[in-house]
């Protein structure tokens, strides 16, 4: 699907505040609200647009101090990293899971209430587990994330720009 100038503005206003009304997002785009219901219509199916969510501040919601936990699994078979991933990935405390190559096979970012929910969450849920044979935690100072995502190539396959 190409996008053209009309759909990266819409994508770009969604992306700063995706509970505005059709007609506002209409009038920053300089289209009609027909035009532009329209439009977000096609993006949605068409996959560009995901969904939409309430974005949390981590001190306010209690979860203040966050961490990259690198993590080797051993052995290093495709039904022990999937399972692995799926246990992870429904934890309270990650907040992001990322499958990745090199040294470690998953980097997770969580977020908790303090330095020892970090350690009770290395001690007590990850070297737990069998497959774990290796943890490197690392304290996160500041997380500066960005909100808006400008689509680059997206005739690319979908399985080529999948994500988890």
């Amino acid at each position: 699907m190409e996008l053209d100038a009309l759909d990266r503005a819409l994508l770009r206003e969604l992306q700063n505040d995706a509970r505005q009304t059709n007609r506002d997002l209409a009038a920053k785009t300089g289209v009609s609200p027909s035009t532009s219901l329209e439009r977000v219509r096609v993006l949605r199916e068409r996959g560009v647009i995901t969904g939409y969510h309430a974005a949390l501040d981590l001190d306010a919601a209690g979860r203040p101090v966050q961490a990259l936990i690198s993590v080797r699994i051993r052995p290093p078979a495709r039904p022990v990293i999937e399972g692995f991933r799926e246990w992870a990935a429904r934890l309270p405390e990650v907040i992001g899971l990322f499958v990745t190559s090199g040294a470690h096979d998953f980097l997770i970012h969580i977020a908790v209430p303090d330095v020892d929910g970090v350690y009770a969450f290395v001690i007590d849920r990850l070297t737990e587990r069998r497959e774990v044979a290796d943890v490197q935690t690392t304290m996160i100072y500041e997380h500066v994330q960005s909100r808006c995502i400008e689509p680059t190539n997206p005739d690319r396959p979908r399985s080529a720009r999948r994500t988890r």
